[in-house]
């Protein structure tokens, strides 16, 4: 039987090591002029030198250098004043020269770390995750398998190969094992990649959408005895593309670590593959060192040494760290903590502040993205930066609301019409008839129908029975085809039958 998740943090140390690989968002790639746009047909986007055809050289991309120095500024790294690439062999079907640039014993960044705070039962608590390096390197290419059920190799007819991706920029950030998390483990690897995400953002550098894998994480996970020092067999749970995957990841390698040490079995040392459905991992292949990939300096390629006034050039561009970004906003918006920690987790702070910094005010910014949008998007099962619907969009709405020109309610109906794509708010408004009623004699008239209609209720009303009301205001709300301000209703219909509605 599977130990409980509680089961297995009080018997055992979690230890995690995290590597991020973080695909730059430069224009062409990392050795070559191609370009990087995403989702073009297989195998236009390839030359001589990303398809190793004999006698094309590599040349290094310098805005790729100046992005990853900047990355490692951000990550209070050491700017290396001299590193070098190498050539890393391993068999790579979908790289054409069989062999990957990247960099080995001499990174550009190394020694650097990140600050993160989750929520524990003792309340909000800081976790340092050090940076061993941040090194750059290139993308491989990508694999279709085509036939089968699982849509990987085994079991496939057969295999198509896309070299677009091949070369593209890719910085690969390594923490250095993280000790001491505890049971927290999953939720301060899920926050360091948030954390990480934001700050690759704020930079500029790269999209980091985790869902097209310009932003991907490898989390390696080893479990020890309760108080003993010694470190156990890790695996290396690979390409783990969302912040809840990368959480739920962690958890299911300690279970599953758990229960092989439990029945006195060892853990191997191996690569594994997350599977959303489940959120289990299965068997990848046996993890190689470092020696097993013959590391040797590329012959191609000159060092890079970067000018030390060049290096200060670039950290006085670095913008406000995330975590002090969210703090002064939390401040500037007097927001309550959940609902700080509410927008972070549905990834709505960038959007909202959008929304603000358009006149809106926060209060309203933030309950229209968490509420009726974000149920939209629950509902659609995609991210609410996906939804075709933007900040203009959210503050226009906010304000026809505050015109009188619409209800919340009657901005419910425009909010999905914005998002199902009939245009913005005044033409979803023109296109569907939207039109609050707010004309006294109207809503009057109104009301005596509802009155006319449910005599008695209108008797208990006007004997002082408030809540009755509500039948009352539900008829008017329906006769007027939800047009009307139900608060004014209210205060109409109250008024009609002798009460001051207190």
């Amino acid at each position: 039987m599977s130990a409980t998740y509680d089961e297995v943090v009080a018997k055992y140390d979690p230890v995690l090591g995290l590597e991020v690989h973080v695909e730059l968002n430069t224009n062409s790639k990392m050795f070559c002029s191609c370009t990087t746009t995403f989702g073009a047909e297989p195998n236009t986007q390839t030359c001589p030198v990303c398809l190793a055809l004999p006698g094309a050289l590599p040349v290094v991309n310098e805005k790729a250098i100046e992005s990853t120095i900047k990355i490692g500024l951000a990550l209070n790294c050491s700017i290396a004043p001299f590193s070098r690439f190498a050539r890393k062999n391993y068999f790579y079907p979908d790289m054409p020269k069989n062999f990957q640039i990247s960099q080995y014993d001499e990174p550009i960044c190394v020694d650097g770390f990140v600050d993160v705070e989750i929520e524990t039962d003792e309340g909000p608590k800081q976790f340092r995750v050090e940076i061993e390096r941040v090194h750059m390197e290139e993308d491989t290419g990508k694999s279709l398998h085509v036939g089968g059920a699982t849509g990987r190799i085994h079991g496939a007819e057969y295999s198509l190969l896309d070299y677009n991706r091949a070369g593209i920029p890719l910085v690969e950030i390594v923490t250095k094992i993280v000790p001491g998390t505890g049971k927290y483990a999953p939720e301060v690897a899920r926050a360091y990649v948030a954390e990480l995400r934001d700050i690759l953002r704020g930079l500029g550098v790269s999209d980091v959408k985790m869902e097209q894998g310009s932003l991907r994480c490898d989390a390696n996970v080893s479990l020890k005895p309760m108080g003993s020092e010694v470190l156990g067999t890790r695996s290396e749970t690979k390409n783990v593309n969302s912040l809840r995957s990368v959480e739920r990841a962690v958890r299911g390698e300690m279970i599953r670590h758990a229960d092989l040490l439990n029945e006195g079995k060892k853990v191997k040392q191996e690569t594994r593959h997350f599977q959303e459905d489940t959120g289990l991992t299965r068997s990848g292949r046996s993890k190689e060192q470092a020696e097993d990939y013959r590391y040797f300096p590329e012959p191609d390629l000159i060092p890079v040494a970067p000018d030390a006034a060049w290096i200060e050039e670039l950290r006085k561009t670095l913008p406000e760290r995330p975590s002090i970004r969210r703090k002064r906003l939390k401040e500037e918006w007097a927001v309550p903590d959940k609902e700080m920690a509410a927008m972070i987790n549905a990834d709505v702070l960038d959007i909202v502040e959008a929304t603000v910094l358009l006149g809106c005010d926060p209060t309203k910014a933030r309950t229209w993205w968490l509420g009726e949008i974000s149920r939209i998007a629950n509902e659609k099962d995609v991210a609410i930066a996906e939804l075709s619907i933007t900040p203009a969009d959210v503050a226009e709405v906010v304000s026809l609301i505050a015109s009188g020109e619409l209800t919340d309610k009657l901005a419910r109906q425009v909010i999905e019409g914005i998002i199902g794509g009939e245009g913005n708010a005044k033409q979803v408004i023109d296109k569907r008839g939207i039109k609050v009623v707010n004309n006294d004699d109207e809503l009057i008239a109104a009301i005596e129908r509802a009155c006319a209609a449910q005599p008695e209720t209108a008797e208990k009303v006007r004997n002082g029975h408030i809540p009755a009301a509500g039948a009352l205001i539900g008829a008017v709300m329906k006769d007027t085809k939800g047009q009307a301000d139900a608060a004014k209703v209210r205060e109409l219909l109250l008024g009609h039958l002798g009460q001051s509605g207190n």
